[in-house]
């Protein structure tokens, strides 16, 4: 009896276009960290559970993947971080500081599978860390390198938004809150999704905060308008805590930089309710939004943490990082129509069908184009024409080449444009150039049509 093939809730498989428009996303991405000095590297997806769950507790220990083998006790990883930490206080003496990388690869986390969530799915990470201190302006490149990669990616409207948790945490200590404040900013957090009247009761009920301090705080996240505007108004608080100062001059510093970047002011906004969650961010923090689908979510993350391996080594390395979650981006351009259906998805350029019993004129001519860099399958299985032609369709090759007794005495290529049905014969070279310049063609549009 057949075992019913199936594929578990909350894990993607794509077919064969669409996860060659996954694999040009991700070469977009490789190719704009590179050119910020980022070095690729890859961890396991599987760690030691003590290693793994260092830190432990809350949501993520629930929601992590974990098994014994032997008498090993072992986890799936659920994000890129945490392996990056191990592996800095692992390799420190090895490394040149600051280190700068970029990780693309699969985490799991055990979470209840929903629209655009998954159990299983493809981060793209960078980080950079620092051994002992790490300048501020690493806080502004993190952010302008995040608004090149989408922008390459062809996403035109999206938002990243910045904040400092050192001006969120100086003024809850303005009002006497410091011990509440991790707890405050988890609360405020969930503005965009209940509103400013739930959390408020949140802050007044759950946290016991005075209606009159849950006013000041809704009152001083609410401050809006230009980043200059934000800046200008939160100066209004300034002298009444050490570390709000730091952390508007800080901000201050990331907003002049960003613009020195290169990033438009529609790109890039001061919001004062993005806190991130996870407490071990210390300075700047990110969230990045699509204007036209806020009902989305966060699709890029991050922030500046002070000691990314403090369970591993005694050395201070902080660091400032950040995090697109790619599977879910991608779910998400899919059901919007928001990827390229010009893109050349075939996974070859060229079909040969060889067209004579003698294989070897098409072997040749097959060999000669991947010599060119031209990829090229060749067809020898023995089927009728409209079969062979009916594959090309369905693989959405660009260009079908016949090789006949006629064109191997010529000299010639008989080639077809499948998209236009325009078939030439020419030498060569001709040949190549007529697929060269078609091929350019159509790959010159970005992957996402926004």
């Amino acid at each position: 009896m057949n075992v019913q093939p199936r594929t578990l809730s909350g894990f993607m498989e794509l077919l064969p276009r669409q996860q060659q428009l996954m694999e040009s996303i991700m070469s977009t991405l490789r190719e704009t960290y590179s050119l910020y000095g980022f070095t690729p590297l890859d961890t396991p997806v599987i760690e030691a559970s003590e290693v793994l769950l260092a830190k432990g507790g809350g949501e993520t220990e629930k929601q992590i993947y974990r098994f014994t083998k032997g008498d090993s006790d072992l986890s799936l990883r659920f994000d890129l971080t945490v392996p990056l930490a191990k592996y800095v206080a692992l390799h420190y003496s090895e490394l040149a500081f600051p280190f700068r990388r970029f990780q693309i690869g699969k985490v799991y986390r055990g979470e209840r599978a929903q629209r655009g969530r998954f159990r299983e799915f493809y981060q793209a990470d960078i980080d950079i860390i620092g051994d002992g201190k790490l300048d501020i302006a690493n806080e502004a490149e993190i952010p302008a390198i995040i608004y090149q990669t989408f922008s390459k990616l062809g996403l035109k409207r999206f938002q990243i938004r910045v904040n400092n948790r050192k001006i969120l945490n100086g003024f809850y200590t303005m009002l006497g809150l410091a011990d509440k404040a991790g707890d405050i900013m988890r609360t405020v957090d969930k503005l965009p999704k209940i509103g400013e009247e739930k959390v408020s009761a949140l802050l007044t009920g759950e946290l016991g905060i005075s209606p009159e301090a849950a006013g000041e705080i809704l009152k001083f996240i609410a401050i809006k308008g230009g980043n200059q505007q934000v800046l200008e108004a939160l100066e209004g608080y300034r002298g009444r805590s050490e570390l709000f100062d730091t952390g508007l001059d800080e901000l201050g510093t990331v907003v002049k930089y960003l613009s020195a970047f290169g990033v438009p002011e529609e790109n890039f906004a001061v919001d004062l309710t993005i806190a991130r969650g996870l407490d071990y961010y210390t300075g700047t923090v990110y969230e990045t939004f699509m204007t036209e689908h806020p009902e989305i979510g966060s699709i890029c993350s991050g922030g500046r943490y002070d000691n990314l391996a403090e369970y591993y080594t005694d050395k201070l390395l902080p660091g400032v990082g950040i995090s697109i979650g790619l599977t879910r981006l991608f779910y998400v351009l899919n059901e919007q129509n928001m990827l390229s259906q010009e893109k050349n998805t075939a996974p070859a350029d060229v079909l040969v069908l060889p067209m004579t019993e003698d294989l070897s004129p098409a072997i040749a001519l097959a060999t000669g184009l991947r010599n060119e860099g031209v990829r090229v399958q060749l067809y020898t299985e023995q089927k009728k024409f409209k079969a062979k032609m009916n594959y090309a369709d369905k693989v959405g090759v660009p260009y079908v080449v016949f090789l006949g007794e006629d064109e191997v005495k010529e000299g010639v290529v008989a080639c077809k444009d499948m998209k236009t049905g325009e078939q030439t014969k020419l030498d060569f070279q001709g040949t190549l150039e007529r697929i060269r310049g078609g091929l350019a063609k159509r790959n010159e549009g970005p992957v996402i049509v926004a």
